[in-house]
């Protein structure tokens, strides 16, 4: 592994050591750590962790999502999902509410963009494997 936490296989392997790679705050006590990015397919794995009170702005998956959550528990759209809990999210599915109450922790596995949304409903930001890439780096 190098200084990072990180190593990748000629072959393709990939290790991380969760202990070692940084948090990205993106603000509103919500961080993560990614854990994979992949240019060409779009694929991206993110560690994720929310501090209680913590929100998702309201966004639409362009892609699937899929996640297990770790630790406390995330109240959605769908239903709440305590530890434990998978979830698959389609394409193009929305949410307008994502939020925790405790602190909660989650392995989200992505394909495709995020589009993020304003309270108005416009567009506000898109989220891919290529920006998350940008941010893991920034440690």
């Amino acid at each position: 592994m190098d200084n990072t936490g990180r190593f990748e296989s000629s072959a393709g392997d990939v290790l991380v050591d969760t202990e070692r790679v940084e948090w990205v705050d993106v603000g509103g006590g919500s961080k993560f750590k990614v854990l994979r990015t992949c240019e060409s397919t779009g694929k991206w794995a993110l560690y994720v962790n929310m501090q209680p009170g913590a929100s998702f702005q309201a966004h639409r998956h362009e892609g699937y999502g899929e996640f297990f959550i770790t630790k406390g528990e995330l109240i959605y759209d769908v239903g709440k999902a305590p530890k434990g809990t998978y979830g698959y999210e389609p394409i193009f599915a929305e949410h307008f509410e994502a939020r925790c109450e405790v602190e909660t922790e989650m392995l989200f596995l992505g394909q495709g963009a995020v589009s993020y949304f304003k309270e108005d409903g416009s567009l506000d930001y898109i989220m891919n494997a290529m920006e998350f890439k940008k941010l893991g780096q920034s440690e």
